[in-house]
């Protein structure tokens, strides 16, 4: 099992979810967790961002296809509907955060994963999908999702919710992990392993270290951050 903060390659990514993650949203995948990517780099394809310090995520819906008849999907709205009428995965997760604001069920949890750069990936952990509306820009209509980080639980790969106890922080921002992953050469500042890489705090968020600045953020391989963590508590 992965855990936030992991530096992960689309392989492992899939492999860790069971299936060719081909669309960046995908709703209700393995039983009642749905999966979300996302980017906050600046040629992304999306407008996604990260607010209140890492805890809330407010991501943007997906885009037509692009086909014969829709070249541009740029300028067309974002669809609610497939072209044979059943709900896109815009339309799912929006009827998911609506019936939770009705009061109608509880909130969705979703798993995020961030893409970094080519071919590296970092998983941000789980939010439950609080909210969900549409908004002009420029000039069609897009969706946006209101995600809220969830301390300290892992949804299983049941068919059901079972919440799993995990260690957790807020998200760190793209420009601190592009910062960190470029002064430690993407390798353990430790031993110089470039497998099951870590972004660590070196004050334990836990223990009022920032997720915010570069100084405090390092690369540490999987068997360094379990010997610290051991050592802390």
């Amino acid at each position: 099992m992965i855990n936030p903060g992991d530096i992960i390659s689309y392989i492992e990514m899939c492999n860790e979810e069971k299936v060719n993650l081909q669309r960046g949203m995908n709703y209700h995948l393995r039983g009642e967790t749905s999966v979300i990517l996302m980017s906050l780099r600046a040629n992304a394809p999306y407008s996604d961002r990260v607010e209140e310090e890492g805890h809330v995520l407010i991501y943007e819906g997906h885009d037509v296809p692009k086909k014969t008849n829709t070249p541009i999907p740029k300028v067309v709205d974002q669809p609610m509907r497939n072209p044979g009428g059943t709900l896109s995965q815009n339309g799912l997760f929006y009827e998911a955060a609506r019936r939770y604001r009705s009061g109608g069920k509880a909130a969705d949890f979703v798993k995020v994963y961030e893409k970094i750069h080519r071919g590296i990936w970092v998983y941000n952990g789980v939010f439950k999908l609080t909210d969900a509306w549409q908004e002009e820009s420029n000039n069609r209509k897009v969706f946006k999702f209101k995600l809220e980080l969830v301390e300290n639980i892992q949804p299983s790969s049941e068919s059901k919710q079972q919440p799993v106890e995990i260690e957790h922080s807020r998200i760190i921002p793209p420009r601190v992990k592009l910062a960190v992953w470029k002064r430690d050469k993407g390798r353990c500042v430790v031993c110089g392993s470039n497998d099951n890489l870590h972004f660590d705090h070196i004050i334990p968020f836990s223990k009022g270290g920032s997720s915010l600045v570069a100084e405090n953020i390092q690369l540490l391989c999987a068997r360094h951050n379990i010997a610290k963590r051991d050592k802390i508590e």
